[in-house]
């Protein structure tokens, strides 16, 4: 018997409230999981279109950002 059907096997033998405890919890973790893969891949991206450009001159000087009225 492999590792879900040891969940399913256990969670069938508990009530029907404790059954939506456990479904309740596998979709938490379920969403847990695909946000950290979400954010890390969302930090990759940034850190890769961001690369190298620390070394480039800027355009614009600190004046530039003023604003005047």
């Amino acid at each position: 018997m492999n590792l879900s059907e040891k969940i399913l096997a256990t969670a069938a033998s508990l009530p029907e409230s404790k059954q939506q405890e456990v479904l309740d919890f596998v979709e938490y973790l379920k969403l847990k999981t695909e946000k950290e893969a979400s954010s890390n891949w969302d930090s990759f991206s940034i850190a890769s279109a961001m690369r190298g450009m620390e070394n480039e001159a800027s355009n614009y000087s600190v004046s530039d950002l003023k604003e005047t009225y």
